[in-house]
């Protein structure tokens, strides 16, 4: 099988196209046939020797995919070659088939399509588990996304919306914006032109923002901190600015507020399901409707460095994904 391969750490133009051995099914896993995988910010990460897991060389990166299980190893019950699935595979997905433990796969909605399965777990699963299960965001509350016409981001203010908050997106540029808008979002902030803490107290008269979700830390983190309410929650997502911040601790005391860890990964193999549970209302809210997953450019596999690169270099709103098929 063709597979992108990462033989050493570095930017993504050092990734080859070769053939590999097909994998082989253990007795817990799946093997599928790749039709789409998603790119995400990990996999900026990983090629670089920079995320906290370093698989060993040559490993292909995509660490998301959708498509049709070709085998099935004989502990697996609950799955069936032909099924139409969607995938967390950590790494593997940027190949025409990739092998992956069966509690990592879900059956995929009838009514959506390959590409926009792989646009669909790490996102909107990372967005969920956020909103739900650190923050508890209630009906009625302010949620600010910081970087909302990125992949997470996007998925927050949909979510935020589902679940009945008033949501501030927080972007870099009117472009971006205009991406959020259009998913929900019921006001904006442009933290290029404007400052970020003055606009969010302006927007919540004062208040500051109920929950704050966070994927890009560095100087946006210093200054949304600065504007939480009282009983305020801080979701520290991810880094992608590149600093990670750090915090002087007299600023939650004196907002009384959390700032929360959220790490979907961990959290879908402790409390599998309770990740389930997270699905099965995604799932309903996109066949109601309310969460339309924004696929902006799809690569071919021989195009994927140009993938990622559109990622980590922040040019991309919404998903890029891979079709391998």
């Amino acid at each position: 099988m063709k597979a992108v391969l990462c033989k050493a750490f570095g930017p993504a133009e050092t990734l080859v196209l070769e053939e590999v051995p097909n994998p082989e099914a253990k007795k817990n896993e799946i093997v599928m046939d790749v039709h789409a995988a998603g790119v995400n910010f990990p996999d900026t990460l990983i090629i670089e020797g920079k995320y906290q897991f370093k698989p060993p060389f040559p490993f292909s990166p995509g660490g998301e995919s959708a498509g049709v299980i070709s085998a099935v190893g004989e502990k697996v019950s609950h799955l069936k070659v032909g099924d139409r699935v969607m995938a967390l595979t950590g790494w593997g997905s940027f190949a025409e088939h990739v092998a992956v433990p069966a509690y990592n796969v879900l059956p995929m909605p009838e009514t959506m399509d390959f590409t926009t399965a792989a646009a669909f777990s790490m996102t909107y699963g990372t967005s969920m588990h956020a909103l739900k299960q650190r923050a508890n965001l209630q009906p009625g509350e302010t949620l600010l996304v910081l970087g909302a016409s990125g992949g997470v981001g996007l998925a927050a203010v949909e979510i935020g919306k589902a679940m009945g908050a008033r949501v501030i997106a927080a972007a870099s540029s009117a472009d971006k914006l205009a991406v959020a808008k259009a998913a929900g979002a019921d006001e904006l902030i442009n933290y290029s032109e404007t400052n970020l803490k003055d606009e969010i107290k302006r927007l919540t008269n004062g208040l500051g923002a109920d929950v704050i979700y966070d994927p890009v830390g560095g100087d946006l983190f210093d200054q949304a901190i600065r504007a939480i309410a009282w009983n305020g929650r801080l979701l520290v997502v991810g880094f992608a600015s590149g600093r990670i911040p750090e915090l002087p601790v007299n600023l939650a005391l004196l907002k009384g507020a959390s700032v929360v860890g959220v790490f979907w990964g961990s959290f879908a193999q402790r409390q599998p399901q309770d990740n389930a549970a997270n699905f099965q209302q995604l799932f309903n809210w996109y066949a109601e409707g309310k969460l339309k997953p924004l696929v902006s450019q799809v690569y071919p596999l021989e195009k994927t460095a140009d993938a990622i690169n559109a990622l980590g270099q922040r040019k991309a709103v919404g998903k890029v994904v891979v079709r391998v098929r």
